[in-house]
């Protein structure tokens, strides 16, 4: 049962934090607030949708390193491998419209993909982080912000000895996504990023990489560590050990110098990576989960069909992954918690900033931040899962008397200029 909007319902919200929530998620809120003590941890943004409505779109903290300019309403962060999250869900909608089978061969779609015996791996297989093509192979730090470069050479790769085994694709994954829609729609996934997601959604806090500088959605700085002490061991053995074929998830996500991408004005952000450097609010990625969560419908419109839906939810599984060295049960691009600590599914981004869904309960939320933080790190990763807790308790309180959809925040869909493809 949904009741009518009252107010802004800021009455909830406790000091510093701006945004509206249904009063039933105040402790939630507050809990959110807690994560952002002082001018130096940052900010970050919480969403919630229910049956499809926002219940809960807040913020907090600062959006620079010194703590002098406020977070607001269209204050975007990357939220690192929460992008696969989207990445998936663009794939997911071309499966939807035919274009793509889960269980056809990637060579099908994208015959470049089809040497050196990957003529039969198949788009689920790629989805369940299960290819066998994890690794980096020695790309350097400049790679990565050409992204034909990188889907080039995973199309000529050969599979690796993990092939049919969760091992988790750090950065692959994103390539491989890419490269297999570009082949069908002929676009790179940062437009399809906003024609996919951001478009149909209606919002424009969806963006692969950095957004326009007349976007209304703009990126937060990461708050990390500027100044980097050299280590000439680590420098001179690190490519050596990446390059072993049992180096796991070390060989997936080391590149020499990769730090500095994320450094200064981010110039990770200037490439396409659509497995971490997705830039991106709450309410955005709450609403697309919102949407996944709903039976696959978002205000008024089917976003993806109901049958569709139905098959993301994938079975838990205790499997080992090989490179993460935690059951991940990875299911078409989204993956479940260990353990069961959170019901449902989505992906977490290092830092912890996650979009999730948990059908069962009609719920999703996002949650984004903008520090990286050592030991914070672990602490945000691990934290959430407190949060996520009373959120479920504040839902179910709402689902059985009644609740109240927040006004809208943020921009609406905008494309201020061209997308580059």
């Amino acid at each position: 049962m949904r009741l009518e909007v009252v107010g802004n319902r800021r009455s909830v919200l406790p000091r510093g934090v701006d945004g509206a929530a249904d009063p039933r998620f105040a402790c939630a809120v507050r809990s959110f607030a807690g994560m952002f003590p002082g001018r130096r941890f940052g900010g970050g943004a919480l969403a919630v949708y229910l049956d499809g409505e926002p219940v809960v779109d807040v913020w907090t903290g600062w959006s620079d390193r010194r703590g002098q300019v406020p977070w607001s309403a269209d204050t975007a962060s990357m939220v690192f491998s929460a992008t696969k999250g989207m990445a998936s869900t663009v794939v997911h909608r071309l499966v939807d419209r035919g274009l793509i089978a889960y269980d056809a061969p990637v060579a099908e779609y994208w015959p470049e993909f089809g040497v050196n015996g990957k003529s039969d791996i198949t788009v689920r297989q790629v989805m369940r982080h299960r290819a066998g093509l994890s690794a980096l192979r020695g790309a350097r730090k400049e790679d990565l912000l050409d992204h034909r470069l990188m889907e080039d050479r995973l199309a000529a790769a050969p599979a690796e000895y993990s092939r049919g085994k969760p091992a988790y694709h750090a950065l692959t994954y994103g390539w491989l996504m890419s490269g297999l829609a570009r082949a069908v729609t002929g676009m790179g996934m940062r437009e399809l990023f906003r024609q996919e997601l951001a478009e149909p959604l209606n919002t424009d806090g969806l963006h692969l990489g950095r957004p326009p500088v007349d976007a209304p959605t703009q990126p937060a700085q990461i708050v990390m560590p500027q100044s980097s002490i050299p280590n000439p061991l680590f420098d001179a053995v690190a490519p050596r050990l990446a390059a072993l074929k049992m180096s796991a998830g070390f060989g997936a996500l080391y590149v020499p110098g990769m730090r500095a991408l994320l450094q200064g004005d981010i110039p990770i952000l200037d490439g396409e990576l659509p497995a971490v450097n997705g830039v991106v609010t709450a309410r955005a990625l709450a609403k697309m989960y919102g949407a996944i969560a709903n039976n696959g419908e978002i205000d008024g419109t089917s976003y993806l069909s109901r049958e569709l839906v139905a098959g993301l939810t994938g079975r838990r599984s205790l499997q080992l992954d090989r490179n993460m060295l935690v059951p991940l049960s990875f299911h078409l691009g989204y993956h479940r918690a260990p353990f069961d600590v959170m019901p449902g599914f989505g992906h977490i981004g290092l830092g912890g900033s996650l979009g999730w869904a948990d059908p069962a309960a009609g719920l999703a939320f996002a949650f984004v931040h903008n520090r990286l933080l050592s030991p914070l790190v672990l602490m945000d990763h691990f934290g959430f899962i407190a949060l996520a807790a009373l959120l479920r308790r504040a839902a179910a309180e709402a689902r059985r008397h009644g609740f109240e959809r927040v006004h809208a925040f943020g921009a609406p869909f905008c494309e201020p200029g061209a997308v580059a493809g």
